[in-house]
């Protein structure tokens, strides 16, 4: 049977407001699951499966019989599909990153040169023998020049064409492969589905146009992506199941194991992913969707591997290990970098979200040319900057590690270099700070996570050098009394791992994930405290600021109807939010031609059933898609006529003498696709059309007083469609999400909006204010100083 159900129910017959409800009217482009309605057909489906296998299959004797083994061996095949599934699932996606990943490595090795033992090897595999890959020592990898502006100019056509091929590939064949997916998927396992957004063309496209983009240098990353594709994986393998692909319970639970699995083959962290899927994607989550989201992740991470695409037993190219402690006095510097992480997701949320608007208004048919801009200018201004130059990963696994003598990447670890380095590293947070804004978000596979942990890392090694100059300059005074003085005192690269933590959690808003990431990525139980001090501050100045996570702000951007987990008092009841113009029928009197009249005639997704007394006495829901389903089945089975009645309301009989394949009758039993044509010819005769199998005789229901937070907490916490409102058992109204969405999004926006843009604008400023009066300040003094004869 189709299920084709969105979250409008009734006629929009209040005026509208175009500039507030714009975003509002794309939601009819979205079908919405019931998760009530789904629970009862899941229901039902069990108590089928358990009947059949309470079957005694025995002889007469009590032998065992091959029918007996055969139920058995069901039992225990419909047990284990879950977990089957789940592994393959895994597999697909530990797989499908280890491809990646080599991909990705010799698209970004081509921009620079070839290797003359095979085109196919990237630069680490072409001077395995040499330690760290010197292409100044590797006599088999050859730049492609040895002229500077030779070399500079093949790089950026290198980078414009693998962004043109990119975009290209994303806009003629699967639009929904560009950005990073996190906003949808989240809203996909919150119950909303998007046609085509987990199929195949979306993961193929994508998996192949991801290493493309991170390759041609724009400044995005692949992790966000990376859940989408797998995401993608768990959606094509599970809907091979009949028993997941008509489940949607079922499905969403895969798709939550999935994203865990995603951010694990991500990050080399099984146990992070699982935290992401709790505290980012999933709103609802039981503790038999964790041990699958676990076992997933562990499985992806296992192949990811066994595959062992870097060849050094890593799962990500940026894994480190610490073996140097912390001191305590090293806190005050912490918390300066917890600061910079949440002014950093600040300023990236506020200002792309400027960008997103300006590029929905007048870039909206220049997708491939403004893919293909912004890598030219990231290519043209990266080339200028060592830490830019190559690839993000590479980068923040060369920042992240101690000077121990193993390897120097332009001289980051020699003391004579030390400020020249800081000036590097500082221009490469600026610079890589304001690619990001702007490329985040354009048409091609685009995630944030990496490319935040990237500006976050030259920030905290720039930091950690800072610290350390301090510390040579004066190694015995203050607070370095406490060092040893054959022990090198300072890490810069626990800096440079604490600083990638923070910006990722001031863009995200994340915080135990990202503690759980940081530990499995140094493996260094010393330096969850310090992760944690510099989350906390990060934590700190995003709340203080009003700062919400750029996944969220990207849904409320989009439009998508999405429920916040935020709980906001808004002091108002469900009669200032609900509907009050339906179109509803009643229960009986009302024959098949009238109802198809009022089908031709409405567009409407549902109806309100109410008593044929006209007291509007509530008697259950329909949905049209299900009612337009029987109608049209009931004219081939029975050959109903258009004059022939038709009644919504059992009669007592049918109450206590219904029976469908051995469940009894319960509500809405007939949206059961398994039963549905059995019911059909039960129930449908030419005397009288029955349609209460279909009719919802239990929906939800509320009190007009009742206040718009309870009302809201039933929608994220139990997943109804919709909510009718009756008053002393009469029709009084209905809501949906939508309505909820559309009152707080217009008329309670500006007091309860996540982003509190005018505590943001006045720190700003405040902050210009007085930078603005020192600089005159300054320039007073300079030519009251210097200006004199």
């Amino acid at each position: 049977m189709p299920r084709e159900s969105t979250s409008q129910y009734h006629d929009l017959r209040r005026p509208s407001r175009d500039e507030d409800l714009d975003r509002l009217k794309r939601y009819e482009d979205f079908t919405t699951i019931d998760w009530i309605q789904d629970s009862i057909i899941e229901r039902n489906r069990r108590l089928r499966t358990a009947r059949r296998h309470s079957i005694p299959h025995r002889g007469p004797r009590g032998e065992v019989t091959l029918a007996s083994l055969w139920s058995r061996l069901q039992t225990v095949a419909y047990a284990g599909q879950s977990w089957f599934v789940v592994t393959l699932v895994g597999i697909g996606i530990g797989f499908n990153a280890a491809i990646i990943s080599i991909v990705t490595e010799w698209l970004s090795d081509i921009k620079m040169g070839y290797c003359s033992d095979g085109w196919w090897l990237n630069q680490q595999f072409c001077c395995w023998e040499i330690e760290g890959g010197d292409e100044d020592t590797c006599e088999a990898w050859h730049q492609w020049s040895n002229v500077m502006a030779a070399r500079w100019f093949i790089y950026v056509l290198f980078a414009a064409f693998l962004s043109f091929v990119a975009a290209h590939l994303v806009r003629s064949l699967a639009k929904y492969a560009a950005g990073s997916g996190i906003s949808e998927i989240k809203c996909i396992i919150g119950g909303f589905i998007m046609k085509g957004y987990l199929g195949f063309w979306t993961f193929f496209i994508k998996s192949v146009t991801l290493p493309l983009v991170i390759a041609s240098g724009l400044s995005v990353g692949k992790e966000g992506p990376s859940v989408h594709v797998a995401c993608c994986i768990g959606n094509l393998v599970a809907s091979t199941f009949k028993r997941f692909s008509r489940s949607q319970v079922k499905m969403r639970e895969i798709l939550t194991a999935s994203s865990a699995a995603g951010v694990a083959v991500a990050f080399g962290s099984p146990i992070g992913g699982v935290l992401f899927s709790i505290e980012e994607m999933s709103s609802v989550f039981s503790i038999k969707t964790m041990w699958r989201s676990f076992f997933c992740a562990l499985v992806a991470t296992v192949t990811l591997s066994a595959m062992n695409p870097y060849r050094s037993g890593k799962l990500v190219l940026f894994q480190v290990t610490y073996d140097r402690d912390w001191h305590f006095f090293e806190i005050m510097f912490f918390v300066i970098l917890g600061i910079f992480g949440g002014l950093y997701g600040a300023f990236v949320v506020r200002v792309n979200l400027q960008v997103a608007e300006f590029r929905r208004r007048y870039l909206g048919n220049y997708a491939i040319a403004e893919a293909v801009t912004l890598a030219v200018i990231t290519a043209m201004i990266g080339w200028f900057n060592h830490f830019m130059r190559i690839d993000m990963t590479e980068s923040m696994a060369i920042l992240f590690r101690e000077c121990d003598g193993a390897s120097d990447y332009d001289h980051l670890c020699q003391t004579a270099f030390q400020w020249p380095m800081v000036n590097s590293l500082f221009l490469a947070t600026v610079a890589r700070a304001g690619l990001v804004v702007i490329s985040y978000g354009c048409k091609v596979p685009a995630g944030i996570f990496v490319p935040s942990m990237a500006i976050g890392a030259t920030f905290g090694r720039m930091i950690g050098i800072m610290v350390k100059a301090l510390n040579n300059a004066y190694p015995t005074s203050g607070i370095f009394a406490v060092c040893q003085p054959d022990v090198p005192c300072i890490t810069p690269g626990t800096y440079a791992l604490l600083g990638a933590a923070a910006a990722l959690s001031g863009v995200m808003r994340l915080t135990v994930t990202v503690v759980v990431v940081m530990f499995e990525l140094t493996g260094a139980l010393t330096y969850i405290l310090p992760t944690m001090i510099v989350l906390l501050v990060t934590k700190s100045v995003g709340d203080f600021l009003g700062t919400t996570g750029i996944a969220d702000e990207m849904i409320r951007f989009n439009g998508y109807p999405f429920l916040e987990k935020d709980d906001h008092a808004y002091n108002v009841s469900v009669s200032r939010v609900m509907r009050t113009h339906l179109k509803t029928l009643p229960a009986s009197g009302i024959t098949v031609r009238d109802i198809e009249s009022i089908l031709t005639s409405t567009d409407v997704k549902g109806f309100p059933i109410v008593s044929a007394d006209g007291q509007r006495t509530l008697m259950g829901f329909i949905d049209r898609t299900e009612l337009r389903y029987v109608l049209d089945k009931s004219k081939i089975l029975q050959d109903i006529r258009a004059d022939t009645p038709v009644s919504f309301a059992p009669d007592s009989e049918d109450d206590a003498e219904a029976e469908f394949d051995g469940i009894a009758a319960g509500p809405a039993v007939g949206i059961d696709d398994d039963i549905s044509l059995e019911i059909i010819e039960t129930t449908a005769a030419q005397d009288v059309l029955k349609l209460w199998p279909w009719v919802n005789q239990t929906p939800l229901t509320v009190s007009p007083q009742l206040p718009l937070e309870i009302v809201m907490q039933l929608f994220k916490r139990m997943g109804p469609r919709v909510i009718l409102v009756e008053d002393h058992g009469a029709l009084a109204g209905l809501v949906t999400v939508k309505d909820v969405l559309r009152f707080t999004m217009t008329e309670h926006d500006d007091r309860h909006s996540p982003w509190n843009e005018q505590r943001f604008d006045g720190v700003v400023d405040e902050a210009w204010s007085w930078g603005s009066d020192a600089i005159d300040r300054a320039w007073s003094w300079c030519r009251t100083r210097f200006g004199r004869p």
